[in-house]
């Protein structure tokens, strides 16, 4: 597989949301706001690139019957560190985030790129699947924030109000229903549009 292409699949043709639809637990649950979603965003992708390297990296040490547990043992410690992290150095987002960061371990978009990709192909090639995963987990995650946080509070970022009166279902996970099958609608009209220009 040429290594660009390992890169931008996750970004629009295989995002791990608006396509393969994975990873809907934490998305639903802390992209009320635009900080949460960047916060959730960053953590999958260090624990989703860096789980990539080492799966890929020992992939030939692992036996078959045993890759599964193997590779929650290896995501868990990368969420460990992750929790960790934040929990000393960002408190506020640690404490807004709650649950779901240690939740990350069970996050479907990990454990099925780790098992449909990592396993069976180069480090490389892992590192920028990892990364490209990652990235359009962060594009669609920050998105859905921002438009959530915008109708449904009134601010970007937690600042800047705007004018208008919010809509309070926006930070409730219906607002999250409907942002989703929204963007999800869009890529799949400009897809639509792609196939027929060809």
């Amino acid at each position: 597989m040429p290594k660009l292409r390992s890169f931008t699949n996750g970004l629009l043709r295989e995002n791990p949301v608006l396509v393969l639809v994975l990873g809907l637990c934490p998305l639903l649950a802390v992209s009320n706001t635009a900080i949460n979603a960047l916060g959730m965003g960053i953590a999958t992708t260090f624990v989703l690139t860096f789980s990539n390297l080492v799966i890929s990296s020992t992939r030939r040490l692992i036996p078959e019957d045993l890759r599964i547990p193997v590779f929650v043992i290896v995501i868990s410690t990368f969420v460990t560190v992750t929790d960790y992290f934040m929990a000393a150095y960002f408190p506020p987002l640690h404490r807004a985030l709650g649950v779901f960061v240690p939740l990350i371990v069970v996050n479907c978009i990990i454990l099925a790129r780790a098992e449909a990709f990592a396993y069976r192909n180069s480090l490389i090639d892992s590192l920028l699947d990892g990364i490209g995963m990652g990235l359009g987990f962060i594009l669609v995650i920050v998105t859905i924030g921002i438009i959530r946080e915008v109708l449904g509070n009134g601010t970007i970022f937690g600042s800047s109000k705007f004018i208008f009166h919010p809509g309070l279902i926006m930070v409730f996970p219906p607002g999250a229903y409907l942002t989703i099958g929204f963007l999800m609608g869009i890529l799949n009209i400009w897809n639509s549009r792609r196939r027929m220009k060809r």
